[in-house]
């Protein structure tokens, strides 16, 4: 932690006596103590114990769900008290707020906002009114979620379902073909960051193919290396220059039969970060979903282990969040450099009128 020597001088007793103090550097401060963890909590407000253990944990980001949400006073007063346990006034503060069935804040707080697939529809008859959409709906969600403390949305999602596919993606996709998905994710992800946010693109390298709901149980991927590369990759490389992602509890066989994305140093290193040329930083996907094996402490220190940068942890439980801070490092090396990197990205929101986006979108749907 970098440290800038000052010198005062004071008078004490009538006599002249300099004092030295070390300031550190605010940049520097509000990251080097962090530890390499989200964390959720488990209501509307955070109880004594969940303050404790972030303020002795010290959570790089927190994430928010709809049983934390209940009208927006209080979600600022959430997110307020989040950041003040680590003493980070703009800390991250994640939420999915797709649009579709994947909206955690919904009527009647804000409108329900329609899914991935039903923009790529718009998309299909018209590819610069479907662009346009997308764009629009980030820009409307960074309105909505900025006035509330949170600035990170878990968008856009470049998955590429194939038919068959669980339904786990399903609607939350654009498309069923890697330009469609590629091109609407990249839209979305520019009307979150001119509205002052953050994305996270997911699912890192590609959910879209999974026979299985990876909430529930693991999902195997069986197509040949050729075949991710033209279909499920491909969206992501065409954004791989987002500061931050998100990996999936997939096992592709073609590269590592054994273990799956977020916990493959393989598809880490050889797929995510070499093939994609993804810089950013790596989030895992929930380590308490049941994709994964072992006990919580076992999964997150695997995530840490194969190369991920960040595990994420949703559903508040007390002793798994204690099970993960134990598991995970403090910031240091390439994941402090590629967090900094994450925190100065976020830039100031333009000054576009809400109210005219709105009905330009309001009539874009009335069409559709």
């Amino acid at each position: 932690m970098a440290e800038t020597q000052v010198s005062a001088i004071f008078v004490v007793h009538d006599r002249p006596c300099c004092l030295r103090l070390w300031s550190l550097d605010p940049y520097d401060a509000d990251m080097t103590d962090s530890k390499a963890m989200i964390l959720g909590c488990l209501g509307q407000s955070l109880t004594a114990d969940e303050k404790a253990l972030y303020a002795a944990e010290r959570p790089w980001g927190f994430i928010l769900f709809a049983r934390n949400l209940a009208e927006p006073q209080q979600i600022r007063d959430l997110v307020a008290s989040m950041r003040e346990t680590i003493g980070r006034p703009d800390a991250p503060v994640l939420i999915d707020q797709e649009g579709g069935r994947v909206q955690r804040i919904r009527e009647p707080m804000l409108p329900r906002y329609p899914s991935g697939a039903d923009l790529g529809e718009i998309y299909r008859r018209d590819r610069k009114q479907g662009l346009r959409a997308a764009w629009l709906m980030s820009r409307l969600h960074a309105f909505d979620l900025t006035r509330l403390g949170i600035n990170v949305d878990c968008l856009p999602v470049l998955d590429v379902p194939v038919q068959g596919a669980s339904n786990v993606i399903g609607t939350r996709a654009y498309g069923f073909d890697p330009v469609t998905v590629g091109e609407m994710g990249q839209a979305a992800a520019e009307g979150l960051k001119v509205g002052g946010m953050l994305p996270v693109m997911k699912h890192m390298p590609g959910h879209g193919r999974g026979m299985a709901d990876s909430h529930h149980e693991l999902p195997v991927v069986t197509a040949t290396l050729d075949e991710l590369k033209a279909h499920d990759f491909a969206p992501f490389v065409r954004l791989k220059d987002e500061v931050m992602g998100m990996s999936c509890h997939v096992v592709f066989t073609a590269v590592d039969p054994e273990n799956p994305a977020s916990t493959s140093r393989k598809v880490i290193d050889e797929v995510i970060r070499g093939h994609i040329g993804f810089n950013g930083l790596l989030i895992s996907d929930d380590v308490s979903m049941n994709a994964l094996a072992g006990s919580m402490a076992e999964r997150a220190a695997a995530i840490i282990g194969a190369g991920g940068d960040i595990v994420l942890h949703c559903h508040g439980i007390m002793d798994e969040m204690k099970a993960v801070a134990a598991n995970v490092p403090v910031l240091s090396g390439a994941a402090l450099e590629r967090a900094r990197a994450a925190q100065a990205a976020f830039g100031v929101a333009d000054d576009a009128d809400e109210a005219a986006l709105r009905a330009e979108f309001g009539a874009m749907l009335a069409v559709a």
